[in-house]
């Protein structure tokens, strides 16, 4: 086994002491001789062989922002797996960084629980104009005073050339140059928690990009043992899988510790092939505890998981794997087919309005039951999981960018049926995350797209795109994902907030959000102080939460036509607190300020109401 992993300092790659000599650290198992090459002056430096298959060397010759490559047994110079900074893309030379020597200002700033966090996640290339961490800062206010608790942002990690969703990072220490780079994302996030808003990084171990992988090259990073959608599986339990392992887990400290990230969303989960006795999630939650004690600041680790799996997400002591909580796609697969949407590929498996009762009660709407898309019994229970541990959504990157046209609900639904959803969303007892531009009813698509150099994976990606839709049946062609046009097309369009409808929509989740802070009910997430009930024929759903004495009841119309409900009969009178349908919301009606539970409401078409005791 390796040694401890040092908590206080990053343990791998190129680092400073305070003599201000570079202490160098690489893993190449297989190498009979590794030299450091400084690119300025075509100096080379021997490292001394260590333990492990690690390689060693300090020395005053590599400075903060210096460019260097290793070369081992003579031949071509590579860039450093543990790069920092990737300045002349990923094919060209690291850069030397000082992590450490950034000057942070938010030493009074405590990270939220995990219960009051509201999520928006935002790709740092489209949400503005420029596509930089710069640029993000000037939209804080906004996203504080629209109640965002949480900013998520999509992978950072350096890719090729200037665009991509980040789910083709290849240098997973490095953050990307064209965004602002390590220095950019550390004022961003010191800026953040001046203004009270934790910050969420989306992070790939499960993967490497095609394009700028050197990893084979130094060593057996990768394992044929398993087949992934991208190809070999990262090696977590083959031959020499204990230094990929620390290689990982040290990432995972690099974003708490040196960028004080408050959480991490780590990306299908699933698709990490492990079987060892302590599986790498375990491995990491364990250091990640380590870390927190010994700073005494609060980090969060939330998973993409599309296993319905409690073991992900059940506490070390009940031998679960100690994930903090987890995306639940089946909410939004649920909500889509109530609100009308088509039941095309995965979402064949859901039946509308039912599901989504059954997703507000159970979380997992697949929980030991047979799936006839996956055609086996699929999932397991999660109702002894607290209603922090489910993030929900009506839109995402991945639910909108993999469409083939990326159409946002904007562009698939009528504008009742937005704020339905919205509303639908932000009353679950579970944790809401909103995707950039929702909350105005953007209209621009957000469309799949990268820039990768190498023509042959650009074409191979443009096929691979074609046929990832003859599942879903879809018609015409894929947009162009290499095309700048492409990307271009997929940015936020800022002076919407100024027109209508876009103005209403965004007055609408401020006091959707508002309300959810406020109500006991609503913001207290206990699973257990709730009641659901539906109806296929008119497609309504009566939900309703409790908190001591308070209650709220949400009632909704996902038909086209008005329907009449009966309210509960344990409470005598209903005051609103919002109505969906509303002239304020632009809404055909208002809806009665009381009503008596001994009469029914009439609900209008693609509505919600929300009473409260």
């Amino acid at each position: 086994m390796l040694p401890a992993i040092n908590l206080k300092k990053r343990n791998i790659g190129v680092n400073f002491n305070t003599d201000g000599k570079a202490e160098i650290k690489l893993w190449a198992p297989l190498a009979k001789s590794v030299e450091l090459l400084l690119t300025k002056s075509n100096e080379k430096h021997a490292l001394k062989e260590a333990s492990y298959g690690y390689w060693l060397l300090t020395t005053d010759a590599l400075k903060p922002d210096d460019l260097y490559q290793f070369v081992l047994d003579g031949k071509s110079p590579l860039p450093d797996p543990a790069s920092l900074a990737q300045p002349e893309t990923v094919h060209g030379p690291s850069q030397a960084i000082d992590i450490c020597a950034f000057n942070w200002t938010d030493a009074s700033w405590e990270n939220f629980a995990l219960k009051d966090y509201l999520f928006y996640e935002l790709h740092t290339g489209t949400f503005t104009s420029e596509g930089t961490f710069a640029a993000i800062k000037s939209k804080l206010d906004y996203l504080k005073e629209l109640g965002i608790t949480a900013i998520e942002i999509m992978p950072v990690a350096q890719f090729p050339g200037g665009r991509n969703w980040g789910y083709d990072g290849v240098f997973p220490f490095a953050v990307q140059n064209t965004y602002g780079g390590a220095k950019g994302l550390q004022h961003l996030v010191d800026v953040c928690h001046q203004k009270g808003i934790a910050v969420v990084i989306d992070v790939v171990y499960n993967h490497m990009g095609p394009e700028g992988n050197y990893f084979g090259e130094f060593g057996p990073y990768f394992t044929k043992k398993y087949n992934t959608p991208w190809g070999n599986a990262i090696n977590f339990d083959d031959e020499y899988c204990d230094a990929v392992r620390q290689y990982y887990t040290e990432n995972v400290l690099m974003w708490f510790r040196d960028f004080h990230i408050d959480a991490l969303r780590m990306d299908a989960v699933h698709a990490i092939k492990d079987f060892s006795a302590k599986h790498i999630l375990r491995e990491i939650k364990q250091e990640v505890n380590q870390l927190m004690a010994e700073t005494g600041r609060k980090h969060h680790l939330i998973v993409e998981l599309d296993l319905n799996d409690t073991r992900f997400i059940n506490p070390l002591e009940k031998e679960g794997f100690g994930m903090d909580g987890q995306w639940i796609d089946e909410f939004h697969h649920a909500l889509r087919v109530a609100a009308g949407g088509e039941r095309t590929g995965y979402y064949s498996d859901f039946e509308g309005i039912s599901h989504l009762e059954k997703a507000y009660r159970d979380a997992y709407v697949y929980d030991g039951i047979y799936s006839p898309h996956r055609k086996k019994t699929f999932g397991s229970k999660a109702e002894h999981n607290a209603g922090e541990q489910f993030v929900v959504f009506s839109q995402n990157h991945d639910q909108v960018g993999n469409r083939m046209l990326g159409e946002r609900s904007s562009q698939l639904f009528s504008f009742e049926m937005q704020k339905l959803m919205a509303g639908a969303v932000m009353v679950s007892p579970f944790l809401p995350m909103l995707f950039m531009g929702e909350e105005y009813s953007e209209t621009h698509p957000f469309l799949y797209f990268v820039s990768h150099t190498d023509p042959e994976l650009a074409e191979a990606v443009r096929k691979g795109r074609k046929a990832e839709f003859a599942a879903f049946h879809a018609e015409g062609e894929a947009p162009d994902p290499v095309d700048e046009a492409t990307f271009n097309k997929s940015k936020l369009q800022w002076d919407l907030l100024e027109q209508e409808p876009h103005a209403t929509m965004l007055q609408y989740y401020k006091t959707l959000i508002a309300l959810r802070k406020k109500l006991p009910a609503l913001q207290h997430l206990n699973r257990q102080h709730l009641e659901v009930s539906s109806d296929e024929n008119t497609k309504t759903l009566i939900l309703k939460r409790w908190h001591e004495n308070q209650q709220v009841l949400c009632l909704m119309n996902f038909s086209e036509e008005h329907q009449q409900v009966q309210l509960p009969k344990n409470q005598q009178q209903w005051h609103k607190v919002l109505a969906s349908a509303d002239p304020e919301w632009n809404g055909p009606t208002t809806s009665p300020e009381t009503v008596d539970a001994s009469a029914p409401v009439i609900l209008q078409p693609e509505s919600i109401i929300i009473y409260s005791n």
